[in-house]
């Protein structure tokens, strides 16, 4: 099996690695440095639970491979909190009921760091749009996108 030496930067930290050339982000994210918010869901790109930042962009880390990311800046959900403690998003999220189970809470809170980095005051239908990558099969979406707003009215995205 082929291995390549990759050096990437994951939520703000320099990190070398020998991965083999098959190696899913996801995998080496969660198996390999061991920050397991990054979640595994349906493995097809269809559920975000996986979604990560890649260069500020949101992208399904279970169809990444790791030897992709050589070079550049991940951010994690782990990634997120500000000195130790959960972000404004992040505590919107708990302050709106944007979670239930929590499985789909990370890619959900990726992609919304997202969106609100491009779009500070995003209306409720941007949210939806922003946010349809991600699947959750507990909340309705309602709290979700209440959520995001209340962060939005915050100032998380200024």
């Amino acid at each position: 099996m082929s291995t390549h030496s990759i050096e990437l930067t994951v939520n703000g930290e320099t990190v070398q690695a020998e991965v083999p050339a098959r190696r899913m982000l996801s995998d080496f994210l969660r198996d390999d440095l061991h920050l397991s918010g990054t979640k595994r869901g349906c493995e097809t790109g269809t559920c975000g639970a996986c979604s990560v930042l890649l260069d500020a962009e949101v992208v399904k880390s279970c169809l990444s491979l790791a030897v992709q990311a050589r070079g550049r800046a991940i951010t994690t959900v782990e990634g997120l909190a500000q000195g130790g403690e959960p972000n404004a998003l992040q505590k919107a999220f708990m302050e709106c009921g944007g979670l239930q189970c929590g499985y789909c809470t990370p890619g959900f809170l990726m992609a919304s760091t997202a969106l609100l980095a491009r779009n500070p005051h995003p209306s409720a239908d941007e949210v939806r749009h922003g946010l349809s990558g991600n699947l959750c099969r507990c909340t309705g979406y309602t709290q979700i996108v209440e959520s995001v707003l209340h962060a939005a009215e915050a100032g998380h995205g200024d």
